[in-house]
């Protein structure tokens, strides 16, 4: 593809994962955050929950200076709680709700641009109660947030096997789920991450054609399941071309192909497209990211 891949996205990064280190403390959050806000590729940096207070104004006001959105990431709500939005536990299901709601409200506060979330675990037995579980969850969170403005809210596509061991999930069921919850629902899609694709076996196409009209996020990243004992295996988002992993250029150019031919990447919606790699053991993190946008930019040479 001659035109730039900016054309057609806003490429963005999901700073806690590209910086892990950025948990630690506030002054290692501010600096690791500037690092991509002074880095004229991005146009969208991805954030979660931010645990010290007095950087709840601050963070959204540098963002807002350098003329970036941000999306927020409720994924760290139900991990650090150890909370499953799609419990069959009554109890437990709304207290999941209630977290990922004071997510959506922080959201609003801080001017995120969308809400994300995830499934969490199930059993074969459970799996269609725990579907119908999900969906009111779902259609709850959605409500709540239309109810404000107009924040929209996405569920991220995870493994249901190997490492989250999340509901959604196959391309089957991902289709069923978000049917359901856009008959009632219109401010809500999924999140498609090619990181993940691999995980869940199934091909791009696969993932892709079921969903392909219910798209309002793409994550663009890596996995390593060859090997169950490597260190790396699972979601762990190595650098493109980690040894022994599954996607690099080619990979990415196919997905980035898909995308396109399916109306998701477009010049005149420019939607968001972006990283969530991972440094490993060893690895600098910021050689990590230059890793990430070398790759884009040859990947969509062979677009």
């Amino acid at each position: 593809m001659k035109n730039s891949i900016h054309d057609f996205c806003r490429v963005g990064i999901v700073h806690g994962m590209a910086y892990p280190e950025s948990s630690h403390d506030p002054e290692t959050y501010i600096s690791t955050l500037k690092k991509i806000l002074v880095d004229t590729y991005f146009d969208v940096v991805e954030i979660g929950a931010i645990p010290w207070k007095e950087l709840h104004d601050r963070v959204p006001a540098m963002i807002k200076a350098a003329h970036m959105q941000f999306t927020y990431c409720g994924h760290s709500r139900l991990f650090g709680a150890k909370l499953n939005i799609n419990s069959l536990d009554e109890s437990e299901r709304k207290a999941a709700v209630a977290t990922l709601k004071e997510g959506i409200d922080e959201a609003y506060d801080w001017g995120a641009e969308d809400f994300q979330f995830l499934s969490r675990g199930w059993t074969e037995p459970t799996r269609e109660a725990c579907l119908s579980s999900l969906i009111r969850s779902s259609v709850e969170l959605c409500k709540y947030a239309a109810s404000k403005g107009t924040l929209p809210v996405c569920l991220e596509v995870f493994d249901y096997d190997i490492d989250k061991k999340s509901l959604v999930g196959p391309g089957w069921l991902a289709k069923q789920y978000v049917e359901a919850v856009c008959s009632e629902c219109d401010n809500f899609g999924l999140m498609l991450d090619c990181s993940h694709i691999p995980m869940i076996h199934e091909t791009i196409d696969e993932a892709v054609d079921p969903v392909c009209g219910h798209i309002v996020h793409a994550h663009i990243g890596n996995t390593l399941i060859a090997d169950s004992s490597n260190p790396v295996y699972g979601d762990n988002h190595p650098r493109f071309g980690y040894p022994g992993s599954e996607n690099d250029t080619d990979y990415l150019a196919a997905f980035l192909r898909k995308l396109l031919d399916v109306g998701y990447l477009s010049e005149t919606r420019r939607p968001i497209l972006s990283f969530e790699v991972k440094p490993q053991l060893g690895e600098y993190p910021d050689i990590v990211v230059a890793n990430a946008k070398r790759t884009l930019e040859a990947a969509w040479r062979l677009v």
